[in-house]
């Protein structure tokens, strides 16, 4: 048997490739002979980098730039070439912030544009920008700060590619603050706020280029930091999950497949609303490959094998608690104990 293992990371507890090898593991311990092929993945979030540094190679730079609330960190891009891969949330991510910090009126996005300015300045002429795992919603404007504190001059010969899991415009109902701002600490009052800013910023823009891109899918990505690479730095955006196994060839690595193994942290009916697993499954069904999908946490199960999946099976037994579950080790545990039943 060829079996494709490829799990995005279960967040604060395994990454993408921790999770693959221990499923490989349990694999190889029903099926000593199958060949187990692990893919690291990513939609544009936690484990962006490193996914495409399983993929492409290359060297990690490692930058001091500033966190949401302007003090000092460090945070790494991939340059492979003159391609350069950015995980926004590295510099500017919510996990960068405790519960209580949490503040999307004073959170900045000024360190990943520090991490743009360093790649321009290090001969990147194709910059991907993973934009998951955000912890501001300034639209952008602090990482366009940023790369003019820089003083770095951005030409028409740097490409932009942007990468998420979203495609939320940057106003409105389904916008950058009422969507996504509750959850990075913003009130009731602070979401209508930032909403008028991000329009007022928009219309500002838009009367000063001459277009506007505010509407675009995925403009609300990242508390509109989406919005700001499309509109001043032309970015094109792209599923995260689809550009990553575009670039890994996962086609072709299906051929001759007997199933796909692939999971995250929670699998419950957001999964399908283009989720990395769904986007897995959507590949493998027009190759006819059966997916089954593994999480800490399963809700909504017949739906999830309504859509598709072959089976779904949750790694952790139902009394386990959470607090255990979550231990790097107990998890590694609890995929090896699940692969092993055989597929």
């Amino acid at each position: 048997m060829k079996i494709i293992v490829a799990i995005d990371s279960l967040k604060g507890c395994l990454t993408s490739a921790e999770a693959n090898r221990a499923a490989a593991e349990g694999i190889s311990g029903r099926m000593p002979d199958a060949e187990v092929l692990q893919l690291a993945v990513s939609d544009g979030g936690e484990g962006w980098v490193e996914a495409f540094h399983h993929v492409l190679g290359g060297s990690r730079i490692e930058v001091r730039v500033k966190d949401p609330l302007m003090r000092d960190t460090k945070a790494q891009y991939l340059m492979k070439g003159d391609t350069a891969v950015i995980e926004m949330a590295q510099a500017s991510g919510l996990a960068l912030l405790r519960k209580e910090e949490r503040n999307p009126m004073v959170a900045t996005s000024y360190g990943t544009g520090q991490l743009v300015a360093d790649a321009v300045k290090k001969g990147a002429r194709h910059i991907i920008v993973g934009l998951g795992g955000s912890g501001t919603s300034d639209c952008g404007k602090g990482m366009l700060e940023a790369i003019q504190d820089a003083e770095c001059i951005i030409n028409d010969d740097v490409r932009f590619t942007i990468a998420a899991d979203v495609n939320n415009p940057l106003c409105g109902e389904r916008g950058a603050a009422h969507v996504f701002g509750p959850q990075k600490g913003a009130t009731p009052e602070m979401v209508e706020r930032l909403d008028t800013m991000a329009r007022e910023f928009a219309e500002f823009s838009a009367k000063h280029m001459g277009y506007d891109r505010q509407y675009l899918p995925g403009a609300g990505a990242a508390g509109g930091l989406g919005y700001a690479f499309m509109q001043y730095l032309n970015a094109e955006y792209r599923s995260g999950a689809e550009l990553l196994l575009e670039t890994a060839g996962f086609d072709q690595m299906l051929r001759g497949a007997s199933m796909v193994i692939t999971g995250e942290g929670r699998a419950d009916r957001q999964t399908l609303m283009g989720k990395l697993p769904q986007v897995i499954l959507q590949h493998a069904g027009r190759m006819g490959v059966p997916v089954m999908l593994i999480a800490g946490k399963v809700d909504d199960r017949q739906l999830l094998l309504d859509a598709g999946f072959h089976r779904v099976e949750c790694i952790n037994p139902p009394t386990l608690p959470t607090d255990e579950a979550m231990k790097p080790e107990t998890a590694k545990e609890n995929i090896r104990r699940t692969l092993t039943i055989k597929p």
